[in-house]
């Protein structure tokens, strides 16, 4: 009878060599190394997880959390420093961007090399290049170095390939990010077919969303330890937790791990110290802040419905923006605003508080004022940036105190999106 797991990761590490120049690793090689002073980072430690047939199962964590790399080391791309790992079944992996893609060759060359790598022959590439070809959607570009193509196109063909060649096991990292909502959407609609038909699926997202939306399962990874894995939104929550400090991941990893040191410490070591809601928050080390800071933002945050501090909101609760204003001179009326942006800086909504008619009046030098924006939450599934600022009308001129833009990232996850950005909450009638 045969077994029901597609994908059996047995206490799989990956430690990585940390030298303090290049050449103490030259020395060391050659046996010169005795006093080189070496640190160790574990990508990995001491990760244990099952993946049954049929199943669909994300994994989510920060950066540095070791996603990629136990992908790689499943499809066999990296080597575990100790562990093992049993595969039952044909793989198909998406793992980086053009990966395998020769740069010189044409798309339909690179279709036959791929299909060649995976372990298909012409004749059974042959077969399927109608539905690889239809799926991608490029046009004659198919006939053109793949050096000439843009990202959407890379990942398109490549993700044709993967998931046009009847794979038992399919795994992404995070290829979807790149492509269109329809390209996604066409992707989604395929993992379902894969489901139906019994097939594995493993992928690697931020997109908080398609986890709860798709998967069967969640695993949660944390600076290389398995922090937990269960019911996807359940794992999510957790990710919400450790991700704003409510949730001490050195304790969680132990409990997964069975270890009390030496553990990943987590995102629960971005809450610095101190009362500040923004330490709360990750803080985008590329926002802009400007402005003559007569009055200056000196604190914000993002408050979901049961009153907890979080950047991951669930689509259709209610939520609130908190603006902290300080004035270091006398002033009257400044006005308030927040701003929700896609990654790319289109500005989707946002208010202030002379839209909403809140007149602060005067405010002393050295007082500070607390503003709340509550208000439900009507976006569509993914991320997005939030903007806050600080200004007032003087007479026919306009100041600007204080701007913070693109400040943080929030997430908002759904499970059912519609067409761009809003959410208008038809409701279908049938007669």
């Amino acid at each position: 009878m045969a077994e029901d797991y597609a994908i059996r990761v047995n206490h799989v590490s990956k430690v990585y060599k940390l030298y303090d120049k290049p050449m103490d690793r030259l020395k060391e090689s050659l046996g010169f190394g005795h006093d080189i002073k070496v640190r160790e980072h574990y990508a990995l430690r001491d990760v244990n997880f099952d993946i049954k047939r049929g199943e669909c199962v994300g994994i989510i964590g920060t950066n540095g959390a070791g996603k990629s790399t136990i992908l790689k080391i499943i499809t066999g791309v990296l080597n575990p420093s100790d562990g093992d790992v049993k595969i039952n079944g044909r793989i198909s992996a998406l793992l980086e961007l053009g990966a395998g893609f020769n740069q010189e060759y044409t798309g339909i060359e690179n279709v036959y090399l791929n299909g060649t790598m995976i372990g298909f022959t012409k004749e059974e590439i042959d077969e399927k290049l109608d539905d690889i070809l239809k799926f991608a959607d490029i046009g004659d570009f198919v006939n053109q170095p793949v050096k000439t193509y843009s990202s959407g196109m890379f990942v398109r063909l490549a993700f044709a390939v993967a998931i046009n060649i009847n794979p038992e096991i399919l795994i992404v990292d995070e290829a979807l990010s790149v492509g269109d909502v329809f390209f996604q959407a066409k992707c989604y609609k395929k993992f379902e077919e894969f489901k139906k038909q019994g097939k594995t699926i493993l992928f690697v997202s931020h997109d908080l969303s398609s986890i709860s939306k798709y998967c069967d399962r969640a695993i949660l990874l944390n600076k290389g330890v398995k922090i937990s894995e269960g019911r996807p939104n359940d794992v999510i929550d957790l990710y919400k937790k450790v991700l704003v400090g409510e949730v001490d991941a050195h304790d969680a990893a132990s409990k997964e791990a069975g270890k009390a040191k030496d553990v990943a410490e987590g995102a629960s070591d971005q809450k610095v110290s101190g009362d500040e809601w923004k330490y709360n928050y990750v803080i985008n080390p590329n926002h802009q802040d400007y402005g003559d800071k007569i009055v200056e933002i000196s604190d914000f945050a993002i408050v979901d419905e049961s009153g907890k501090y979080t950047s991951t909101l669930i689509k259709g609760s209610r939520f609130k923006v908190k603006v902290k204003i300080k004035a270091h001179k006398d002033v009257t009326n400044p006005i308030v605003a927040f701003t929700i942006r896609t990654l790319k800086g289109t500005e989707i909504t946002g208010t202030n508080t002379m839209f909403e008619n809140a007149d602060l009046g005067e405010i002393k030098e050295g007082e500070e004022r607390v503003i709340s924006f509550a208000q439900e939450l009507n976006l569509q599934g993914g991320q997005y940036l939030l903007s806050l600022g600080c200004t007032r009308f003087e007479h026919d001129e306009f100041l600007v105190y204080h701007r913070l833009y693109d400040i943080c990232s929030m997430t908002v996850i759904s499970d059912k999106n519609t067409v761009g950005f809003y959410d208008m909450k038809s409701e279908v009638e049938l007669d």
